[in-house]
């Protein structure tokens, strides 16, 4: 048996040699240094595992590890291999971090994002996500764990920002699931923890008379054609306005007719179909020479994101004389529904459900957003043709 007093006195003499330590366990005296070895029979055939280097590896690391191997020869396992698989495993670990999967994701999938919206994103990642559970395994990160994160966001008095970092952590979570690193969402777990966002309410013309002096004012708007076009689409479709400024003309289908907005973009896990009326095709046949080499139906040279901001177009309705109480390029969205529902009969589900929105049937159960699209083509062209008459009043 060794001990630390022998391997200490131990020298190299002229060629390498062992000093023993039973079970096969020996330390190797060589002239670069002195080696743990251990000297065992798997499958009939001798082999050697390198154990480590003293006196980095104690007397006591080394027969510890020692064991470990003799433990993995009984069970007919190398323990080379073993070693392997370890660190395999701890490179997979690194590899499917919360950090690596979320840059994984994002330079994926926020790709045609508008660079605020990218840098907001970023911002919770770094600030708050990735210093509390960014080298955690994705798939070991559990509810309340991402909950507690979530909570201290809200305890700075930013429940907002907790809501987007419990959305982006979903966003993340489900790519997760989808290349095979975890197989539950935990944040979708967490619906209804936080703290109810405060609902906003949008200036909004909901007076068709009001609504027909708009659209006039629109027409002899002295703004560049595609500003005026981005206000006249922001009430003849209706979407959320990030979702139709940073719209990409890959988006468009001319032949179909349709706006598929894409399921990165509505941050869900499904596309959104936009139908598209004779008079919206002519503006986009008309933007489409203009802007096609930006990328965007409302593209901007003079923009770092490429496209023209909702700021844009509340500038533009500002210089027409309508100010923050009067209208917002959002409150469209409540004055397509207003006026949808009150003055053209259509019933309330369909409104929501072109405006995205989640609707229940009587039975409680979610409509797919994919359905009733046939009468949604209809309603939308309806709602053009309403929008020309009262221009015409």
């Amino acid at each position: 048996m060794l001990n630390v007093k022998k391997i200490e006195k131990a020298k190299y003499p002229c060629e390498p040699s062992k000093l023993f330590d039973g079970g096969g366990l020996y330390l190797l005296i060589a002239k670069t240094g002195k080696y743990w070895r251990y000297k065992y029979r798997l499958a009939g055939k001798e082999n050697t595992f390198a154990i480590g280097v003293y006196p980095d590896v104690s007397l006591k690391q080394a027969r510890d590890e020692h064991q470990r191997a003799r433990d993995l020869v009984r069970k007919g396992i190398a323990p080379a291999s073993d070693r392997k698989r370890g660190k395999l495993g701890l490179a997979n670990a690194h590899q499917n971090s919360f950090t690596r999967v979320a840059e994984e994701w994002f330079n994926s999938h926020m790709k045609d994002m508008s660079e605020s919206y990218k840098k907001r994103s970023m911002r919770i990642l770094e600030k708050d996500l990735y210093p509390n559970i960014g080298t955690r395994p994705i798939s070991e990160v559990s509810a309340p764990e991402l909950l507690a994160v979530l909570r201290k966001i809200e305890g700075r008095g930013a429940p907002d920002m907790a809501h987007r970092a419990k959305q982006l952590s979903g966003q993340i979570m489900g790519y997760a699931i989808a290349t095979g690193r975890t197989d539950r969402n935990i944040a979708r777990e967490l619906d209804g923890a936080l703290a109810k966002r405060k609902k906003r309410h949008y200036a909004a013309i909901t007076d068709p008379t009001l609504l027909g002096r708009l659209l006039n004012d629109i027409d002899n708007f002295s703004g560049t054609f595609v500003v005026k076009q981005a206000l006249k689409l922001t009430i003849y479709l209706f979407p959320r306005p990030v979702e139709l400024y940073a719209m990409p003309w890959s988006e468009i289908n001319f032949d179909k007719k349709l706006w598929t907005i894409n399921m990165i973009r509505m941050k869900s896990d499904r596309d959104h179909y936009v139908p598209l009326a004779p008079d919206v095709i002519a503006i986009l046949e008309a933007l489409y020479p203009i802007t096609s080499k930006y990328g965007f139906v409302f593209g901007s040279a003079r923009s770092k994101e490429g496209h023209i901001s909702e700021n844009t177009v509340r500038q533009a309705l500002r210089r027409m004389g309508y100010t923050n109480a009067d209208a917002t390029p959002h409150g469209f969205r409540a004055t397509a529904r207003t006026l949808l529902e009150e003055e053209l009969d259509y019933p309330y589900h369909l409104t929501e459900h072109q405006q995205s929105r989640m609707v229940r049937d009587p039975m409680g159960r979610a409509y797919n957003r994919t359905t009733h699209l046939a009468k949604r083509i209809e309603m939308m062209h309806r709602w053009a043709d309403y929008l020309g008459e009262l221009k015409a009043r």
